[in-house]
């Protein structure tokens, strides 16, 4: 049995959500984004992309996605594509995210399923790649795109 105190804290721990990893870098691991890292991009800090590990954010994972330099939020849009506009935003209100293995996915029980494919674009003129969540194969005219990249934690060696 336990005390009174001890159920209190028992119920206290059960009621904080778990980040299932430290603060952390999220990287790309194919070209032609090999080893650029989500960021905001410097113009518009709205949009999540992927650039180079010099302003490279770290990131805590726990259902959602969340910077530890600026404490955005990485939500998914609704938009009508395969292919889901992400933003970064003060508050979350996507809890789709998680991690299997060192991959970032959306969970099985989330309304995307288990997704682990992001589409990147190249912004006009830049070394950035703003990044979109892929749930098919449609792809936007007239960009420089490349589909199925998938994101990861560093190495977990």
């Amino acid at each position: 049995m336990l005390s009174p105190l001890a159920g209190l804290l028992v119920l206290s721990a059960a009621a904080v959500p778990a980040v299932l990893a430290k603060p952390e870098q999220i990287r790309a691991v194919q070209s032609p984004i090999f080893h650029y890292y989500l960021q905001a991009y410097p113009q518009n800090t709205t949009i999540p992309v992927m650039g180079p590990e010099a302003s490279s954010e770290y990131f805590d994972i726990g259902g959602w996605i969340q910077s530890t330099n600026t404490s955005s939020y990485l939500n998914i849009g609704t938009d009508s594509t395969s292919y889901k506009t992400l933003t970064f935003a003060e508050a979350s209100v996507t809890d789709a995210w998680a991690l299997e293995g060192d991959t970032i996915i959306t969970s099985t029980g989330s309304s995307y399923g288990r997704q682990l494919n992001f589409l990147v674009c190249q912004l006009t003129g830049s070394q950035y790649w703003q990044v979109y969540l892929q749930t098919g194969g449609d792809m936007p005219a007239g960009q420089t795109c490349s589909n199925y990249q998938s994101l990861h934690l560093p190495c977990l060696c």
